[in-house]
């Protein structure tokens, strides 16, 4: 694979996360993204702004919300940033196909599940289950 091969698999992407929590999930974000296989960068430019980069051969976008949401972050839930994600999973698994890669494996957000339950990172929600769902 040559250089401009490896560039366009290397993402790079933006994560806003809802407004309404008075914590800081892109730090947090950050924290738990960066040990992860196929991720270059977490950057973390703002409380709710989390800038990220990944190679596509080992994690997708799709990986990565699914991943953020079972551990309980919350995504901005704004039409744009919808519809922004939602156009990079598609060309995300369009080019995964298009390298003969198999399509995003359901079960792969398990597997980030397990490693941060493993590694104890201290990105834990300190709050009790009932203050976690009440927005």
């Amino acid at each position: 694979m040559n250089l401009l091969d490896n560039q366009a698999v290397i993402k790079h992407r933006e994560l806003r996360f809802c407004q309404l929590r008075p914590d800081n999930q892109a730090t947090d974000a950050a924290l738990l993204l960066n040990g992860i296989e196929g991720m270059h960068r977490a950057h973390p430019e703002s409380p709710t702004h989390l800038k990220i980069s990944y190679d596509i051969r080992y994690i997708t976008l799709e990986a990565i919300e699914e991943l953020l949401t079972e551990l309980e972050f919350h995504l901005s839930s704004r039409l744009i940033c919808k519809l922004k994600r939602a156009l990079y999973r598609y060309t995300e698994e369009t080019e995964r196909l298009n390298l003969g890669l198999e399509r995003h494996c359901k079960d792969c957000s398990r597997a980030y599940l397990n490693r941060y339950r493993e590694t104890g990172s201290g990105c834990r929600d300190e709050r009790p289950e009932h203050w976690r769902t009440y927005l």
